[in-house]
């Protein structure tokens, strides 16, 4: 039963006394701290407890395991964990960022390449021998060296990138679906994905391939064993049409999709809420304490400090109790940290508070069956800032406002709720706030933002209590009304606070 609660959304559970709420991690490589040893105490006071290496790249060792091990020796004497990150399959193009060029970008030569449906050929996310040996050999170097966990980077995954219907179109791939799911026309295939057709011969494809991740996951746990998990990390919106069953991977760390890597993508409001958008659907298929962020950078000083430290507010909303700075093999600049500790210590605050909570709402944040299994990945997630309250719901509502994909919207089923597509209120704010205006009365007891301004509203209805997210760069007073009071909000730049409405017209 505790299984299937963490399942629905998100849990509302108490945090127990004296649990750590908020950790804070960090990945680096063993060449950067050889160059930039100052840079462990660094990160040790702005308040990261866990450092990630580097180790196995797509079939090299780039970085030696002795050399991992000696640094990781270092860091367990300086007071900090330290755990190994693998880059199991390889990326179509560089994901590394590496300004020395030196890392191969590619496989080695015995592996072999993946064939998209147009027949072009690209290295990485796709499986053929020998990469899931050459894997789990990898992931058994670590036995007995003291670590607890190995996270597969996003290159886990058997599509070239969101919202591609992935899978191998090779003739060894396509010889082993015909055995499995006895499938005989190859063009009706191809016709169907293009199409975005969730039809029985696509939800086969997708299984099959599904399956063979789910099998090089497990190979590589089993060759973990002595206690070490296998963690994996899901790219944005990852789910099942890239080969990653979301439900084979409850039990193990999970890193959340996120994507808004740099400014030019982080700055607009719907970058913001598309980031947010992936990571409430990932946390439905995870727990708090095992949910990971993919707080990243690249190229590594693309991301400004502030934008940086603003992606910590997604994870206090989604529950996602480890944080993960990431930047390829570069660190981002170092001054960045004189940001981050006084706003990683504000979200570990607010975020003690709201632990366990389960947001409610009369918007409900959905992405459905079609979406994951044939959809573009491009959400309607514009309506988070609209400083309406929302929940998250595993399947579609039955009653309030239900905002949906056009994959979704097309495969849509009759429901009590009120669904909202691109079609009826184009995802624009101008049109949304008019949306807004014409439904702010029926939206019940639940608090909302006055202004038409952009902001995330998180109603904790049982403990009474509201989370505010202003999406704005500039600081501004927000009025919060609940019932009849009203109460002035002042919010920083991308700022956060908790509102306890219990005080409300007292």
């Amino acid at each position: 039963m505790l299984r299937r609660s963490f399942l629905s959304g998100f849990p509302a559970l108490a945090l127990l006394p004296g649990a750590q709420t908020r950790r804070y991690h960090v990945c680096l490589n063993t060449e950067v701290l050889d160059q930039t040893p100052e840079l462990l105490g660094t990160v040790q006071r702005a308040g990261v407890d866990t450092i990630w290496l580097c180790g196995f790249l797509y079939g090299h060792w780039y970085y030696t395991p002795q050399k991992v091990r000696e640094w990781a020796a270092r860091i367990r004497k300086a007071g900090l964990g330290v755990e190994v990150i693998h880059v199991p399959l390889g990326h179509p193009g560089d994901s590394l960022g590496a300004k020395t060029g030196e890392p191969p970008l590619t496989p080695p030569g015995h592996w072999r390449q993946g064939v998209r449906l147009d027949g072009t050929r690209h290295w990485g996310t796709s499986l053929h021998a020998p990469a899931t040996e050459e894997n789990a050999a990898a992931v058994g170097q670590w036995k007995g060296a003291g670590f607890r966990t190995v996270f597969l980077d996003d290159d886990f995954r058997l599509a070239t990138g969101p919202g591609t219907i992935g899978g191998c179109h090779c003739d060894e791939h396509w010889a082993a679906f015909q055995k499995k799911a006895g499938a005989q026309n190859r063009e009706a295939l191809a016709a169907d994905i293009r199409a975005r057709a969730l039809t029985p011969l696509v939800r086969a494809w997708v299984e099959f391939h599904c399956g063979e991740l789910t099998e090089c996951h497990r190979r590589q746990a089993a060759a973990a064993r002595d206690g070490m998990q296998v963690g994996v990390m899901v790219m944005y919106l990852g789910a099942e049409k890239a080969g990653i069953r979301l439900k084979d991977y409850g039990s193990v760390p999970f890193r959340v999709g996120e994507l808004m890597f740099s400014d030019r993508q982080f700055d607009p409001v719907k970058g913001k809420t598309d980031e947010l958008f992936s990571c409430l659907f990932h946390r439905r298929f995870t727990t708090p304490t095992l949910a990971y962020s993919e707080s990243t950078a690249f190229p590594a000083d693309k991301l400004s400090a502030a934008n940086m430290a603003a992606k910590l507010c997604i994870s206090t909303i989604t529950d996602v109790r480890n944080t993960m700075f990431m930047s390829g093999l570069t660190p981002f600049p170092i001054a960045h940290w004189a940001t981050l500790g006084p706003a990683m210590r504000r979200q570990a605050e607010i975020h003690s508070r709201v632990a366990g909570l389960r947001p409610s709402g009369p918007f409900k944040h959905y992405w459905g069956e079609a979406s994951r299994y044939v959809g573009a990945d491009k959400p309607y997630s514009l309506f988070l800032a609209l400083g309406v309250p929302f929940e998250v719901a595993d399947e579609a509502p039955r009653e309030g406002w239900t905002f949906l994909s056009d994959e979704d919207a097309r495969y849509r089923s009759a429901a009590g709720t009120r669904f909202v597509t691109r079609a009826e209120v184009a995802e624009t704010l101008p049109e949304l706030w008019a949306f807004r205006r014409r439904i702010l009365p029926e939206i019940g007891p639940a608090p909302y933002v006055e202004e038409e301004r952009p902001a995330v509203c998180c109603w904790y209805r049982e403990r009474k209590l509201a989370l505010l997210w202003n999406l704005s760069p500039e600081p501004q007073t927000l009025t919060l009304r609940y019932g009849k009071d009203r109460r002035s909000v002042p919010m920083g730049a991308l700022g956060m606070e908790l509102v306890e409405l219990g005080s409300f017209g007292a």
